[in-house]
């Protein structure tokens, strides 16, 4: 039912949008205190604050090296946005990425190294790691105790406040993604100009994983986006179960991602010819996805609520558009049939009349 009406609400947006658009871009504010006991909060588009959850823990030192892809975001902005993490790029050295996190009470999150996060005292795939979640690429600044502003440099000093901008566009370049999946398939982007082609499929996806996060999610959305990877979970919230698209680079490149190239878990997408690549570049791996509401989570309205939510559908041997098979654990071939992926991008604000 929940589907329907994200559908819904999407087919009117496709509808007003290339009539009458939506003006400039807002801006989602997010603040954690670097003070234990301090109140997080999210500071909305219309002016108006939520409170989000407390502090529990704050970091004493940043993580380097950190995972691969992290390198292909700027520094002093989000490089990962997730149900169990958000991850910040503080700087790259010697090629890899240094990275300060954020994580929910309780979850799995290896990329955070001991000591180099704010623990958060909210449910994963909640809050700041739900319908809260930042964009990657969102800048991130300190706030001194004297109110002066600055970009992330290092770790957080008590006192200080971690700033969270989060660009939310009026108008979206992207509205959603087609991938038909087989080999040199194409990933068509919809937009207000209409279709484009923007990659290809250089090895499609075959079967479901045990993607750590995933119990974080309900299946059919995203469990986390980053500059080298989707995430989208294929099972209930509670169980382990998911799918990864990545940009050629990444499996090309990074040894954690060797076996993407002899498993069926993965889909792997290279750029078009002469152009660069797919990492760290909209529309799929940056300013593109959030996790999403869930749960309790509730935005300014019903379109911003509804609109958050990243829905992915498939086609099973060319048939409609269907919601994903539900799978749970790891299932080589429990995709084989999948022929076409769709990804609905996020919104937040309603069309204009």
């Amino acid at each position: 039912m929940r589907a329907k009406i994200f559908l819904v609400l999407f087919c009117v947006i496709l509808l007003l949008f290339p009539a009458t658009g939506m003006a400039g871009r807002r801006v989602l504010e997010l603040r954690i205190p670097c003070c234990a006991g301090a109140d997080v909060s999210a500071v909305l588009p219309d002016g108006g604050t939520v409170s989000l959850g407390k502090v529990l823990m704050t970091p004493v030192k940043t993580n380097w090296p950190a995972y691969t892809a992290s390198k292909w975001c700027a520094p002093a902005t989000v490089c990962a946005s997730a149900v169990n993490a958000v991850h910040i790029l503080v700087n790259v050295e010697k090629g890899r990425g240094r990275i300060l996190s954020l994580v929910p009470a309780v979850t799995v999150a290896p990329a955070a190294a001991a000591g180099a996060f704010f623990s958060l005292d909210m449910p994963a795939g909640t809050a700041l790691f739900g319908g809260f979640a930042p964009l990657v690429g969102s800048s991130v600044s300190l706030q001194g105790k004297d109110g002066v502003i600055r970009p992330l440099d290092g770790v957080p000093q008590e006192g200080e406040t971690l700033i969270i901008r989060s660009e939310l566009p009026g108008r979206p370049e992207v509205w959603m993604a087609d991938i038909e999946n087989r080999p040199g398939g194409r990933v068509i982007a919809w937009g207000q100009d209409g279709p484009r082609v923007i990659a290809r499929v250089v090895r499609p996806i075959g079967g479901v994983g045990r993607f750590g996060g995933t119990q974080f999610q309900r299946g059919g959305r995203i469990r986390a986006s980053h500059a080298g990877v989707i995430d989208v979970a294929t099972a209930p919230r509670g169980e382990v179960g998911g799918i990864q698209i990545m940009p050629l680079v990444h499996a090309l490149t990074s040894s954690e991602m060797s076996n993407a190239w002899k498993l069926t878990q993965w889909m792997i997408l290279a750029p078009l010819p002469g152009e660069p690549s797919l990492a760290g570049r909209a529309p799929l791996f940056k300013s593109a996805f959030v996790p999403g509401t869930q749960l309790d989570d509730r935005l300014e309205d019903m379109w911003s609520t509804y609109g958050r939510r990243p829905l992915v559908l498939c086609r099973i041997a060319g048939g409609p558009w269907t919601q994903l098979p539900s799978v749970s654990g790891r299932v080589d071939d429990a995709l084989s049939g999948l022929t076409h992926l769709r990804f609905y991008f996020p919104f937040w604000d309603r069309p204009e009349a």
